[in-house]
């Protein structure tokens, strides 16, 4: 199954068929290293317990669609989460350097390089919130009772929504800090200009009094 994101999720290929099976794939913007996950999924055919999922197992009665496409949905926001969660600790990196040597020095450092920082953490916000909507419940479980009582569970299983919840306050505080910082250098910069302007005022003025006492 694939994602209007990048997500494959692949059911019952064997290992050794994966790689061709990818290189089909026409992908946009590929990673350099992609995030995989793998779960054990069993058809029991116990249809009286339904779906459900026990020591990591996901166990289903059989082979519905839907079902299928629920968990596949579940497994590829996992591993979009778990991509985003890198790429935000990278940018926390980034940042920190920023703020401590603001902190040591009342210093900002490069401008270039925290607008790429601003841009990073909102590129991330929006690539996450409107192409995968984490924290969306899939529409196939709309009329579909079965689905709306498994899909919690699934939700549970991989945090999705507690993963999102925790990646949208990491990237507000990333943009807060980055424009906090940003703001102050403006501040700087508005500062200098100040003083300039009265540096010259004080050079006009002791520029008239010169000619007002030494004339020529």
């Amino acid at each position: 199954m694939l994602f209007r994101y990048g997500a494959v999720v692949l059911f019952g290929v064997p290992p050794e068929d994966e790689p061709s099976l990818l290189e089909d794939l026409q992908v946009r913007e590929p990673l350099a290293r992609p995030e995989t996950e793998t779960v054990e999924l069993r058809i029991d055919g116990d249809q009286e317990n339904g779906p459900r999922i026990e020591d990591g197992v996901i166990f289903v009665p059989d082979e519905n669609l839907q079902r299928l496409q629920i968990i596949a949905e579940a497994l590829a926001k996992s591993v979009v989460l778990a991509h985003y969660e890198g790429t935000i600790a990278t940018v926390f990196d980034r940042i920190e350097p920023l703020a401590q040597n603001l902190n040591d020095r009342g210093r900002a450092g490069n401008v270039r390089e925290l607008l790429k920082h601003i841009g990073d953490a909102l590129l991330s916000e929006q690539r996450m919130v409107g192409r995968v909507e984490v924290r969306e419940k899939p529409e196939a479980l709309w009329d579909n009772a079965e689905l709306e009582r498994f899909y919690p569970r699934l939700d549970r299983e991989y945090e999705l929504r507690d993963r999102a919840v925790a990646l949208e306050r990491k990237l507000d505080l990333i943009s807060r800090t980055a424009h906090t910082v940003f703001d102050l250098m403006q501040q700087r910069s508005y500062l200098r200009v100040e003083w300039y302007i009265v540096a010259l005022i004080i050079v006009e003025i002791l520029l008239t009094i010169y000619t007002m006492f030494w004339p020529k």
